[in-house]
């Protein structure tokens, strides 16, 4: 490959959410810059169109993509593969070719198959949401959030420090790595949690009771736990048929932690169950205070409201007008773990230190978590 360090046409091959919020925050970073998108939905592609965060689309993998500097594959990884082999015929040996999939060993294969090794570079942005879809996409997505690059050998070190510019300008916080350690590392901290929620989430659904009072009542460490479970079932179907031999070693080395758990619970071994909650909120609580990585740090404020109609509208308008973009609002039914009857959740910890200043000035009384 020659040194590519100037990207200015971009290619999209699906754009769901991840990608979607890639191409945003390119659109808002570079606003003169190119951007092609292909999606097999053409009601996406029109959105991007009407949106204004498409140039232009087209109906495949085709020669279009012959001009751009860059492409993103943000299809399911069963895709990627195909749309892999398709772009080595129609790109230029001067185009970077990069991914957004949490698992890298399957498409580092494929790279090595097709002699793509000098142009390819792994990405997995650490970002991501329960919705899905080109519609639920934002750039205020990837903001301070980690983006893991797994560049190929035979990538030129001007090009990967040029795209780890790149990646850098739109927000987030690069990280490079080797593809084999990438999977192990996602493997424990983001794919392991998920089938680990949706096994509780199964759990609950099939332990409760007629009339549903566990999914009722069901709120503080149950949902912080769980929300990940309304993540997309087929990404994760194919996340645990691509990285399934770490996930197993990972989910034998948890079964095991479980019956350490359960013998300390059975033999009532006081001090033993104390340290054991006492070592895991140490370690917890040493975690870096960021919203990067899958375990993301919450901007949220509870907020005292009156139970009165209007009363979320007035709060929700107050913030908006002093443009305060709220990532999230609810009622909290269940606070058994909170105070506030109000749940606001924003994007940044600087919007959340503007936002309690905001309510207390306007004589609502707030909590943070």
């Amino acid at each position: 490959m020659s040194t590519n360090t100037d990207f200015q046409t971009f290619g999209f091959i699906g754009l769901g959410l991840i990608g979607g919020s890639i191409a945003r925050a390119i659109r808002e970073k570079y606003p003169s810059s190119r951007i092609l998108v292909f999606d097999v939905d053409p009601n996406t592609m029109e959105l991007a169109l009407t949106s204004g965060v498409a140039s232009e689309t087209t109906d495949s993998v085709n020669e279009a993509f012959a001009q751009c500097d860059c492409v993103f594959l943000c299809a399911p990884v069963s895709d990627n593969a195909h749309n892999l082999s398709l772009l080595k015929e129609y790109t230029s040996d001067t185009c970077l070719i990069t991914d957004v999939g949490s698992v890298k060993t399957h498409i580092h294969k494929q790279v090595a198959e097709l002699q793509l090794e000098d142009r390819f570079i792994g990405g997995h942005p650490m970002a991501g949401s329960e919705r899905v879809g080109f519609i639920n996409s934002k750039s205020l997505l990837l903001q301070n959030a980690y983006y893991i690059l797994t560049p190929c050998s035979g990538v030129p070190e001007e090009t990967v420090s040029a795209f780890r510019d790149l990646i850098q300008s739109i927000g987030s916080v690069p990280l490079l790595m080797d593809y084999r350690k990438h999977d192990f590392i996602t493997g424990a901290v983001s794919h392991l949690p998920h089938v680990v929620s949706a096994s509780l989430v199964n759990l609950i659904k099939k332990e409760d009771t007629p009339d549903e009072l566990m999914k009722t009542i069901a709120a503080g460490g149950f949902k912080d736990i769980t929300r990940i479970s309304s993540s997309s079932p087929v990404m994760w179907q194919q996340i645990c048929l691509t990285n399934k031999e770490n996930i197993s070693v990972l989910l034998d080395h948890y079964i095991t932690t479980l019956q350490n758990a359960k013998k300390l619970i059975d033999d009532s071994t006081a001090q033993e169950i104390f340290d054991f909650f006492k070592e895991a909120r140490d370690y917890r609580d040493s975690f870096v205070n960021t919203s990067s990585g899958p375990i993301k740090k919450t901007y949220a404020i509870h907020v005292e409201i009156a139970d009165q109609p209007g009363a979320l509208a007035s709060v929700a308008m107050l913030l908006a007008e002093n443009s305060i973009s709220i990532k999230n609002i609810g009622i909290t039914h269940n606070r058994e773990r909170t105070d506030g009857a109000l749940r606001i959740e924003v994007y940044q910890e600087e919007s959340l230190r503007q936002a309690e200043e905001l309510l207390q000035e306007n004589g609502y009384l707030t909590h943070l978590p």
